[in-house]
């Protein structure tokens, strides 16, 4: 089975959208790009197959509000973390 990856973006208004999408090769260069400019990945076979079907700039339906808010909540709390990481090192 090929591996499948999906990148949302959330801009503050509206809903999250779907940025990018793949299989294959372009899974893989969408996973390095997201370890190299540390964008936490997320593995969840049910959410990225959803994704899948949504066209790339479009945003997720409805349905998907709950999954992907406690996706971009947990997001959040990494993101709050590695601020106070990097705020108690720089001392």
């Amino acid at each position: 089975m090929k591996e499948k990856a999906a990148a949302l973006a959330y801009e503050q208004t509206g809903a999250p959208k779907v940025i990018a999408k793949g299989s294959g090769e372009v899974a893989k260069k969408l996973m390095e790009y997201a370890m190299i400019y540390g964008i936490p990945i997320q593995k969840d076979e049910v959410l990225v197959e959803t994704l899948m079907k949504i066209d790339i700039g479009e945003e997720i339906p409805h349905q998907l509000y709950q999954v992907v808010a406690e996706l971009l909540a947990y997001v959040y709390r990494l993101d709050q973390m590695a601020q106070k990481k990097n705020k108690y090192y720089s001392k």
